[in-house]
């Protein structure tokens, strides 16, 4: 089974719960089974407004291709009552596919690697609990820049 990479925030409400709600509803997705997560880091928003997200990383195995991944972390995110308003608006949760075994892909609805997997908030998490890993499109390992 491919093992794929979910970055998690959240930035309203209980934010500590909503991060262990959404994981919680991955593991229990048919044909998603997550193997481990990072722990959390608090950070300020990045083109967004306040108040500060909670963020972590999970490594999931999964049967789902990318496009039904992503359409189980969406069914998620509205399930924990996540709405779009505007572009970066605070959210109760957001699920975003970071890596998907060697994937490389450009599509209107999903880009694989994702375009913000180098942001620290993003590449430390990750790091944390999958060392090793190697950038699909460039075969370079990545590495966070704090590191």
């Amino acid at each position: 089974m491919p093992r794929a990479y979910i970055g998690l925030g959240s930035n309203l409400g209980d934010r500590a719960a909503n991060l262990d709600a959404a994981v919680a509803a991955l593991d229990a997705t048919r044909g998603i089974t997550v193997v481990v997560r990072s722990s959390v880091r608090e950070t300020e928003p990045l083109d967004a407004p306040p108040p500060a997200y909670l963020n972590a990383v999970v490594a999931v195995e999964t049967s789902l291709p990318p496009r039904d991944l992503l359409a189980a972390c969406q069914r998620i995110e509205e399930d924990l009552g996540r709405t779009r308003p505007f572009r970066h608006a605070p959210r109760t949760i957001d699920l975003d596919i970071l890596l998907y075994g060697d994937v490389v892909m450009d599509t209107p609805d999903l880009v694989l690697p994702h375009p913000g997997l180098l942001r620290p908030f993003v590449i430390e998490p990750l790091l944390e609990i999958a060392p090793g890993l190697v950038h699909p499109a460039t075969g370079l390992p990545l590495r966070s820049d704090r590191a």
